[in-house]
């Protein structure tokens, strides 16, 4: 059983070297591949991912979710392990999954940890090891097994926004779910950029709006706009 890593990338180069080092280091034998998903980055992203060890494909279509998506379609390994740009997992993380699924789980993720310390991070952070969807986002990572992801659909492509938290739902709907006890380290720098309780606000907004039926051009305007 192995794991292909799977990193959506678009103007990620000050990331995402460190992530794909980051992500060798602690993946062990148990670590097939890592495929860095580019989704028509300007900047020096494909050469710095590249250079860092990594397989890059190229996505047609922009967006977390369709990267996602066309980078299983790529993968080979028994697990796919999807990973934000700018988180890196926690230690052993590949025999942390191997573990869960050998023990009869189909997917899941890890706990949350931001690199910067707030009250309201820690508190956020702190509620992601308990099995409430409302905290079931990208930044934890997903790991799932390679047949699983298939079987449901994969990602839905027409998902700009909570992409992640939809494909945690339907997963549940069908198959087993871990949440691991280590946690994901991810950055905090949308939080520094826009102030973290704003930010908070407007992820709670956009929350809100999705299962209220808005369209997402509308919600990703929302957060394109912050």
């Amino acid at each position: 059983m192995n794991l292909s890593v799977i990193i959506p990338a678009f103007n990620e180069e000050g990331e995402i070297a460190e992530t794909i080092r980051c992500v060798q280091d602690r993946g062990d034998e148990l670590l097939q591949e890592v495929i860095v998903v580019d989704g028509g980055s300007m900047d020096a992203t494909v050469k710095n991912a590249k250079e860092a060890g990594a397989k890059v494909v190229f996505s047609s279509q922009k967006g977390r979710a369709a990267q996602m998506n066309y980078g299983a379609e790529k993968a080979a390994g028994d697990i796919f392990y999807f990973l934000h740009a700018d988180s890196k997992p926690p230690q052993n993380f590949a025999n942390s999954v191997c573990q869960a699924v050998e023990s009869g789980y189909d997917a899941g993720c890890f706990r949350l940890t931001f690199d910067q310390n707030h009250v309201l991070l820690d508190v956020y952070a702190w509620f992601t090891r308990f099995d409430i969807d409302a905290f079931r986002f990208g930044d934890q990572s997903l790991f799932i097994r390679s047949n699983a992801f298939w079987a449901i659909g994969g990602y839905r492509n027409d998902h700009i926004v909570m992409e992640d938290n939809e494909i945690v739902r339907r997963i549940k709907e069908e198959y087993t779910f871990a949440i691991l006890d280590d946690a994901v380290e991810t950055s905090a720098r949308m939080y520094r950029e826009v102030g973290v309780f704003k930010l908070q606000l407007i992820f709670l907004l956009i929350y809100t709006l999705y299962f209220l039926g808005v369209e997402q051009e509308t919600l990703a305007n929302i957060k394109s706009n912050v």
